[in-house]
């Protein structure tokens, strides 16, 4: 009786994700039992910011479907002057806002918000860096996600795409950059066209 009662507590104990790079190095993030939430994998979010770089010092970021803001906080690790982070589900907000004044992360500011609408009101043109992991088997979201970022990225910038399939092709005005895959996760850099 007592060893399925300790294994039934260690499943409720929530499970969580460490950053892998940056200033914020091995800081953990808590994973809510949240519905379709599916944290980008570690090997994936290293695989991402050494294309990128490392060094984000001074970008302005928009994490456009938050969840446990694993990919917000890698940015804003790396030297990202800003990082906003968009989610809709109550819970997932209170424990990003959470999770940003534990870490101190001044850089990040979280809003409450479909990410959809709040991409297709933003601004043209002023991020360095959108990231996108909508849900992920939803290839129509994944196409309106996409659609409504690509006015969002500055010349030069880049648009991180997360998906279960590979892309079949990029918006008007941006090029792949790099892809690769992990397991089930397909993952894509596209820059857009100009200097920045």
């Amino acid at each position: 009786m007592k060893r399925p009662a300790r294994a039934a507590r260690a499943r409720e104990l929530p499970q969580q994700v460490r950053i892998v790079g940056g200033s914020l190095r091995r800081s953990v993030l808590p994973v809510l039992d949240r519905p379709g939430l599916r944290p980008t994998p570690q090997r994936v979010r290293q695989t991402l910011f050494n294309w990128l770089g490392q060094d984000l010092t001074g970008w302005a970021c928009l994490d456009a479907f938050a969840g446990t803001g694993a990919l917000g906080f890698e940015a804003a690790s790396r030297g990202a002057a800003s990082v906003l982070m968009l989610e809709r589900d109550p819970e997932l907000v209170a424990a990003l806002r959470a999770a940003q004044a534990r870490l101190r992360a001044g850089a990040v500011s979280v809003e409450r918000a479909e990410a959809l609408s709040w991409m297709h009101g933003a601004a043209r043109g002023r991020l360095q860096l959108v990231l996108l992991d909508p849900p992920f088997d939803d290839p129509a979201m994944l196409e309106l996600a996409l659609q409504a970022a690509a006015h969002l990225v500055a010349p030069g910038g880049f648009l991180y795409v997360e998906s279960a399939r590979p892309l079949r092709g990029c918006p008007a005005g941006f090029q792949p950059w790099r892809k690769a895959r992990a397991g089930a996760v397909h993952f894509h850099l596209l820059r857009r066209e100009g200097s920045g």
